[in-house]
């Protein structure tokens, strides 16, 4: 069972979201975490870049897979975990504690799932 936690929106493609005031604080989630597996690499986005809620914001290698992180908020970001560049594996031993990336100006999508809605998604899965 995949550890999920209140308070963040979740999306359909894995992500979650900590909403701050008018910014956003986005990551994956422990089910995105294993499904990949080992984390190897982390691109991170630009800062100052731009993106729509859906649209591909940066990808995540592991030694199974690559993975493209989907903006699950429409914003401009504001901050990226330097971190990760050196120890991209921080997302395999803490996804809720290790951020990728921080928007701000923020538009947010009626789709999120809070953490009820998202266990049941995952349900959905099996």
């Amino acid at each position: 069972m995949s550890k999920i936690l209140e308070g963040l929106k979740y999306s359909k493609d894995h992500e979650w979201v900590r909403i701050e005031g008018t910014a956003a604080v986005v990551g994956i989630t422990d089910y995105a975490q294993d499904s990949l597996g080992e984390v190897v690499f982390v691109e991170l986005p630009e800062v100052g870049s731009s993106f729509e809620a859906g649209e591909s914001a940066c990808d995540i290698e592991s030694v199974k897979a690559a993975s493209e992180v989907l903006c699950p908020v429409s914003g401009t970001v504001c901050a990226v975990n330097e971190t990760l560049s050196d120890s991209p594996e921080l997302l395999n031993d803490d996804c809720y504690g290790t951020f990728i990336f921080k928007l701000e100006d923020i538009s947010e999508p009626d789709d999120l799932m809070d953490a009820a809605q998202y266990g049941s998604y995952l349900e959905t899965l099996k």
